[in-house]
């Protein structure tokens, strides 16, 4: 048997080991194998297009920031020469030399700089810190801003003192007018040429002109009533809106001043409450007629006559037991609540004053007063025809009329259908004349 020969095998063993690791060793020279490698190039490629593309982003960046500059500094310029021109309208009147120069300086400047602006977009000159730019243009604008409304700011402020002095002018013209006004009523009164439709009128020629000229007077003397006690109501800093709200809920108004009328509304119906009654008296019963007696007519005419001759005043402390006396204190006390005159006054002893008669001297209680005569005289007045003036107030709701109504707010006039939110003032009937009432509309 022939035997194996180890060696020989052995040798071709270690030949094919060491090729491969030459084959090792070369690559291990070249630093990768082949697959790395071909994965650098990609990834170096990759890196080449990303900072491309990133470099293209910050020079249309810059690009954009560049043209934000140059606009900023646009508007902040144009801004400049909008105050430049104010302030050299400003100068002119009055006449300012060196305001005017110096208005002219800043818009040539501004023009200059204008054109180097454009100067520098059309050879498109790339500023070097646009970032700073921007916030001395902001700045240079808020400055030229501060400056036109400075002026702006004068010539308002000229512009009042013109009118103010016109209004003082126009007030001395007024005064002087209502002097001369006053020296030819009284010479015309002295030549017998000029009188009050009230006096010296007799029974015999009295019409509804006499009723319609106190009633304006009654009128005119509730509203300054009204006034003095809407004056109370903000000195004891009571809520106007919900002081009106409580009175007449839901009206809408044209104006905040129309919501004087609610108050005059309010009083309006506790003066004229029983007015179709002889001494506004409920206490008995009354039987209406259609035609009062002579005897009746001259009683009522004649208190007419008395009382309009004498402050209301002076006829309470010289009868304060009469029927006036009494309308008086009822009517007060109608009117003012116990909560009203503690809120205007912190007390409730003008109420225990005027329930035993006598009403102190302060405005509220003068102005009620004048108002509680005029509307006692215009009673007299009424019943002193020999039809009375009948007295009519118009519903909520209503449909506007011209002929029974007259609208205080024109305003609502314009509505296509305005309805009759409350009566402020009432109305008259005397015979075939009428007088109409005046009423809110509203919506």
């Amino acid at each position: 048997m022939e035997t194996l020969k180890p060696v020989v095998v052995a040798s071709k063993g270690n030949k094919f080991r060491r090729t491969f690791a030459k084959v090792l060793n070369i690559h291990k020279l070249t630093g990768v194998a082949p697959e790395e490698e071909m994965k650098k190039k990609k990834f170096d490629s990759k890196n080449a297009k990303l900072s491309e593309s990133f470099y293209k982003l910050e020079e249309e960046y810059e690009r954009t920031l560049t043209l934000e500059a140059l606009l900023a500094k646009l508007f902040a310029t144009v801004s400049s020469i909008k105050a430049g021109y104010a302030q050299l309208q400003h100068s002119q009147s009055p006449y300012d030399a060196i305001g005017i120069q110096k208005a002219d300086n800043l818009v040539v400047s501004e023009l200059k700089t204008l054109s180097e602006l454009k100067q520098c977009f059309l050879k498109k000159q790339i500023d070097p810190n646009p970032e700073r730019t921007l916030v001395l243009a902001e700045i240079q604008e808020l400055r030229s801003l501060l400056k036109t409304y400075e002026i702006m700011g004068k010539k308002l402020e000229s512009q009042y003192k013109l009118k103010d002095s016109e209004t003082l002018f126009l007030g001395e013209k007024f005064e002087d007018l209502m002097k001369q006004n006053k020296l030819t009523e009284k010479r015309l009164n002295q030549s017998g040429q000029l009188c009050n439709p009230l006096d010296n009128l007799h029974l015999s020629a009295l019409n509804p002109t006499h009723f319609v000229a106190y009633l304006n007077h009654t009128v005119k003397s509730t509203r300054g009533f009204v006034k003095l006690m809407i004056e109370q109501m903000k000195l004891a800093k009571w809520d106007i809106s919900m002081a009106v709200n409580s009175i007449q809920p839901g009206v809408f108004y044209y104006k905040q001043d129309h919501k004087c009328f609610t108050f005059e509304h309010f009083v309006s119906n506790v003066m004229f409450e029983a007015f179709h009654l002889p001494h506004f008296s409920t206490s008995r019963s009354f039987k209406e007629k259609e035609k009062q007696s002579k005897t009746e007519r001259e009683v009522f005419f004649e208190r007419f006559k008395e009382l309009r001759s004498m402050k209301a005043k002076d006829y309470l402390k010289a009868r304060p037991k009469s029927r006036f006396a009494r309308f008086c204190r009822i009517k007060f006390l109608q009117l003012i609540h116990p909560k009203m005159e503690e809120a205007f006054f912190g007390h409730l002893h003008l109420r225990n004053q005027v329930s035993a008669g006598e009403f102190p001297e302060t405005s509220l209680c003068s102005g009620f007063l004048e108002m509680a005569k005029r509307v006692w005289l215009l009673h007299c007045l009424a019943f002193s025809f020999e039809r009375e003036a009948e007295i009519f107030r118009v519903p909520k709701g209503c449909r506007f009329s011209e002929v029974y109504m007259r609208s205080v707010a024109e305003e609502a006039l314009e509505e296509a259908e305005p309805r009759v939110a409350f009566t402020v003032v009432p109305g008259f009937k005397i015979g075939k004349a009428l007088i109409q009432c005046e009423v809110y509309l509203s919506v």
